[in-house]
Order: C-alpha cells, then structure tokens, then sequence
C-alpha cells in the first residue's frame, strides 16, 4: 500500500489513534515517511485514498510505553513541537515498541541533518511557541464565541460546514489569539500542519500542495477550510454474546489488527484479533472501545479454514472487497470472512490459527 508520493516508506500498519476533540479511539492505517506520520481511514476492505491526517516529526517527542490509559498499557505518546499530544496504540508490546523505535529514530535523524547548518526561523514562527494550539482549536470550536460554520460555492461546488480562509484569520486576530494578520495566517497554518483543520475545495488544496511551510494557509475569501474529523457520536456496539472466563484463561498466541465482515450488516471494520491455546478460542475485540472484554470470539475445535482467491470477489463477501481474506468456518457452521492488510499476514495467521485447530 503506497503513499501517492514516491516517498520511502520506513513503516506502514494499523494503530488506535485517540480523537483530538472527542476523546474517542479509532483505527487508522499509518505510514511512516522520513518526515512525518501519515494516517488515513480504512475502509471497504482497503486504505482510503484521501490522507486524514499528518503529523511533523521535527523536534517531536515519544513517550514509551504511555502508562496512564489503565485499560490500554500499549499506548505510546507523541507529541509534536507544537506541544499537541498524539496517543497511539498498537496490537501488541512488540508492535508498539517497534513503532516507537521507528518514529524516534526519524525524529533522531531529522535533528543530526539539522546540525551544524544555521535554520533561518519565520519571524511569524516564534509566536507559536507558547501557544497551546488544542486549546485554541477549542475557542474555535465554542458555540457561542466560536468559528461560525456556513456553506459556501467554490467553481460552481456547494460545500457545507466550512468557513473561509480569511474568515479564520478575522477570528483569530479578534480574538488577540494573533496580534496581526500575518502571524495569524503563521497559526492557522498550524493548525492546518496538525491536522485539526482540513482543506475544502481546490483553492485551498492547491495552496497546501505548492506552498512553503509557513504560508500553507490562505488569507482569502475564496479558500475554503474546515475542522477535522466528523464528531458523530459512535453508535454502541453491544457484545455477540457473553465470554467466560476459562475462554479467556488461555496463553496468547498471536495478536494483531484484522478486518472482519459483520454477520448482519456485512461491513467491514478493524478488529483486534487474540488467538489463545489451552483452551483453543480466537477472539476479537473493538479497538475504539475501552471495554477490556471481547465482542465476540469462538472455540477453535472442528473449524475449518481456508485461505480465499485473490482474483475477485469471493462468494459471501459484500462489496468490492478483494485480497488477503480467508474464511473460518466454526463447528456451528458460522462462517466468518476476514482480511489482512498483506499477504504473509494472512498467512501466518492460516497458520497459527491451524496449529491450534
């Protein structure tokens, strides 16, 4: 799975990212570049072609392992120069700690080609410093005082909850979070760096793509933004059935995130798969929640399971989903169809599930 640039890739996988504004936990498909942390959604089986989110890794900081989640040891911190904390969370202490390495060895690489050469700062820059910029995207988002969201037509397109670039910086400056309109474009091109506003429209894409760092926002009327990430409220996921505790007792054996289909609404989401011996059981559990307990899971004794074709769909998989699914089928003859994100995943997954079969 590539990045539309010809970037190196150093790593790429699932995490559990934690939501800025609500404090939700979502699995997202991160690429580590050189440079920063790319995520994207992951959805119909395969990685969304539009980027959610960045995160510079210049002067950043790791935390690891993050201890103060109490139901989530493999969480580890980033936080950026900016001071705004990125939570992330792997499948497993091995996983975690290898991110950790990966991303602290970039960011470790970024400061030795820093040294020695005279970085010339943006005037504007400076300002930032002291500015804490999730509590500034919390000014932006208050009901009374705050953004007011509209729709607006860009090229003969309607876009909806958005507001303009030059609107932003009218905010800003207003509300003495910048003292003039230039340091206000420096801290709204902030925001835009962190991911917390997003680009609407083409003008303000464009601008994005060819701009310095500094002036990746526009003071314009016709550039259009918007906040990041859709604050709909999850709907609760109630459990397939209740586990007990000898389920559970069992050693572990592999762990790791995997795309399952649903059994009634057949889509696809992320699931974190735990596969146990003595006794045999593979249960899967909803990584946005905090809930320690399986949603599901299943005795491993009688299952039959067999890798899928990669060429086309295959028979009982909903939508266009195609490459590295295989199927389980229980002996209560439930069938169950799930995806990994590579190929020697899935097979080492055929192959650890068989060994307990």
């Amino acid at each position: 799975m590539d990045t539309d640039e010809k970037v190196p890739i150093l790593r790429e996988g699932f995490l559990v990212k934690r939501g800025h504004i609500v404090h939700n936990w979502k699995a997202r498909w991160f690429v580590l570049t050189p440079d920063k942390l790319l995520y994207y959604k992951y959805e119909g089986g395969k990685r969304d072609s539009c980027q959610r989110g960045k995160i510079l890794l210049k002067d950043s900081v790791i935390t690891c392992p993050f201890l103060e989640y109490e139901n989530r040891p493999l969480v580890f911190k980033l936080q950026t120069k900016h001071g705004v904390d990125h939570f992330l969370e792997a499948c497993s202490r091995e996983g975690r700690d290898e991110w950790a390495g990966d991303i602290t060895a970039a960011v470790n690489k970024l400061q030795a080609t820093d040294g020695g050469t005279l970085i010339q700062k943006d005037p504007a820059e400076s300002c930032l410093h002291n500015i804490n910029l999730s509590k500034v995207l919390d000014s932006m988002y208050d009901v009374h005082s705050g953004m007011k969201l509209s729709n607006h037509v860009e090229q003969g397109s309607t876009y909806s909850n958005c507001f303009s670039g030059s609107a932003v910086v009218d905010w800003l400056v207003f509300s003495q979070l910048a003292l003039t309109r230039v340091e206000a474009v420096t801290l709204a091109s902030a925001l835009l760096e962190e991911g917390f506003l997003r680009t609407v429209g083409l003008r303000s894409v464009e601008a994005l793509r060819t701009a310095a760092l500094s002036q990746q926002f526009i003071d314009d009327s016709t550039a259009l933004y918007g906040f990041s990430d859709s604050l709909k409220k999850r709907g609760s996921v109630k459990s397939e059935r209740s586990m007990s505790a000898v389920e559970l007792s069992g050693k572990v054996i592999k762990r790791g995130y995997l795309l399952k289909q649903g059994h009634k609404r057949k889509n696809w989401k992320v699931r974190l798969f735990v596969l146990r011996s003595e006794p045999d059981f593979l249960h899967y559990y909803d990584p946005t929640k905090d809930d320690i307990s399986p949603v599901g899971g299943f005795s491993l004794r009688g299952c039959l399971i067999s890798s899928l074709d990669d060429n086309g769909v295959p028979s009982g998989v909903k939508g266009n989903i195609q490459g590295n699914l295989f199927k389980i089928i229980t002996k209560s003859n439930t069938h169950y169809f799930i995806q990994a994100p590579t190929h020697q995943e899935k097979m080492d997954w055929i192959d650890a599930i068989r060994e307990q079969t």
